[in-house]
């Protein structure tokens, strides 16, 4: 009865979000009308719950205590206090029941999520929601964040990330209860904070991983973390948590939405929208 409807790969750079905040003109209207369309298109799917694939930035987790993958089980997640206050978004109401099925049928295929009963989510969640709805009072789904460890090594391998992707979708398949599910990988495009080279942007990387990720999933599932450092930066090795989002869906998308923007905040912004039209990798039907 449940099933992933559609997945969305989008930057979470928090420039962007408040950027998306305002339409005033000049370079924000250029960020808005790039990453604008996906609202409507969102809007069309109906969806009921978001999976949001993202990582954290020191807020709920930190470097003594960072689990390669964490996901929330908990009533609700408030946004996170990043050291110059939460951001001013909703608070997500979360789909328990699809949280703790998830958890059920995800582990004991061999992948380790860590279950937090208990999280604030920062700007890796926050701002792909905005991007994806706007400022509302309330967020129009419910939501299951899952928390990848993309800060510090090792983290887990692009082939790690995409195979959690098929377990995902293959758990949503067999939920019983009714359910349009949307999958989010945020994170990315290239980018390097710091070192010699902070301020690395590849855009021939980034729109070559835009194409390949629609229907060539397994060629950037089989780049090694180094070669991602290497292509899009130490920040931009982000990406892999798209490729969770990719895994989930099924071999055939549609590319519904694609966009790309360079600079924001020194970083390339990214977007994909992908309609699944089949049945995830090992569900029959």
């Amino acid at each position: 009865m449940a099933e992933v409807v559609a997945g969305v790969g989008v930057s979470h750079i928090p420039a962007l979000g408040a950027m998306m905040e305002g339409t005033s003109g000049g370079p924000t209207a250029t960020v808005f009308d790039t990453f604008a369309p996906i609202r409507d298109w969102v809007a069309e799917r109906e969806l009921d719950t978001l999976i949001v694939i993202y990582n954290d930035h020191a807020s709920a987790f930190s470097l003594e205590l960072l689990p390669t993958f964490a996901i929330g089980a908990a009533p609700s997640y408030a946004p996170a206090d990043e050291g110059y206050g939460p951001r001013q978004v909703a608070v997500a109401e979360g789909d328990l029941d699809l949280s703790w099925h998830l958890i059920d049928k995800v582990i004991p295929e061999g992948f380790d999520l860590a279950v937090c009963q208990q999280l604030d989510v920062d700007h890796g969640f926050t701002v792909p929601m905005t991007v994806l709805f706007g400022s509302p009072q309330e967020w129009p789904v419910r939501v299951v964040p899952i928390a990848v460890n993309v800060v510090q090594q090792p983290t887990p391998s692009a082939q790690r990330c995409f195979d959690l992707g098929r377990a995902i979708g293959r758990a949503v398949a067999s939920f019983g209860e009714e359910r349009r599910v949307g999958v989010i990988g945020t994170g990315g495009m290239s980018h390097q904070l710091q070192g010699r080279r902070a301020g690395h942007i590849n855009e021939v990387f980034d729109r070559r991983f835009l194409e390949e990720i629609v229907d060539h999933p397994d060629r950037l599932a089989g780049l090694t973390n180094t070669e991602y450092i290497h292509e899009a930066g130490s920040e931009g090795a982000e990406l892999v948590m798209w490729l969770v989002m990719r895994g989930a869906l099924s071999d055939k998308v549609v590319e519904g939405y694609s966009g790309y923007h360079i600079p924001v905040s020194n970083t390339a912004a990214g977007i994909v929208a992908l309609d699944n039209v089949g049945a995830p990798v090992g569900v029959v039907g």
